[in-house]
């Protein structure tokens, strides 16, 4: 893999009109990126479209991130990728953008060339959060839609499109307070001019299944 783009946090990957594969098959697999990627994938049964990338929270996995999402994704129709970070979270995190980017362009190949993905969003909890934003700026011309659940923070290497967010934090959050981290990054990204839903809700850190239904509601269907 190369990381010469990555390093800037962009992703080359693009869908494809005719992907050449042979379909994916339904259920849920490890991609074989090579040694030290981790990716699983979540392929709904029936005709697809849309794809959710859905970073985990510090010192989780994808796995995690997977069982947060993936019911509610599969109820809908859209495939899921869940790549576990390299570190013990995001590298841009965790020393500087690259290694986990050049993971998810890989990831992200290897799903278009095999179905017709006409739609991209990013989504993340925590620290997953945070990195879904950024990605999302650095990458608005593939990513069309952001749902990021109790975010800390924004920190886009360059700017590139104009993706639309979805931001969620809890009042009494204590690991990453409402007041410095959802309620700042919202008004940053609605400062700079991108379309931004940013709701509140009474509880601490976490990313509960009725926000998850929201989320999906936002993207899938805007009013």
């Amino acid at each position: 893999m190369t990381t010469s783009r990555a390093a800037d946090g962009r992703l080359d990957a693009r869908p494809a009109t005719a992907p050449a594969g042979p379909p994916l098959e339904p259920g849920v697999s490890a991609l074989d990126l090579g040694p030290g990627a981790e990716v699983l994938l979540a392929v709904p049964p029936g005709e697809v479209a849309a794809l959710l990338v859905c970073f985990h929270g510090a010192g989780g996995s994808g796995a995690d991130a997977l069982r947060a999402v993936g019911d509610a994704a599969a109820a809908r129709g859209v495939v899921v990728l869940a790549p576990t970070s390299a570190a013990a979270t995001w590298d841009l995190i965790a020393g500087g953008l690259g290694r986990d980017v050049a993971v998810l362009d890989a990831a992200l190949g290897a799903v278009f060339a095999r179905l017709p993905i006409t739609r991209v969003a990013l989504g993340g909890f925590s620290d997953g959060g945070s990195y879904a934003l950024s990605l999302g700026v650095a990458n608005g011309d593939l990513v069309e839609a952001v749902t990021a659940f109790s975010p800390g923070f924004l920190a886009a290497p360059g700017r590139y499109g104009r993706s639309r967010f979805w931001i969620a934090h809890g009042t009494d959050d204590r690991v990453l307070p409402v007041q410095r981290c959802g309620r700042r990054v919202a008004a940053d990204l609605t400062a700079d001019g991108y379309p931004v839903e940013y709701r509140e809700f009474a509880g601490g850190h976490v990313m509960t299944p009725d926000l998850v239904d929201d989320a999906l509601t936002w993207w899938l269907d805007p009013s």
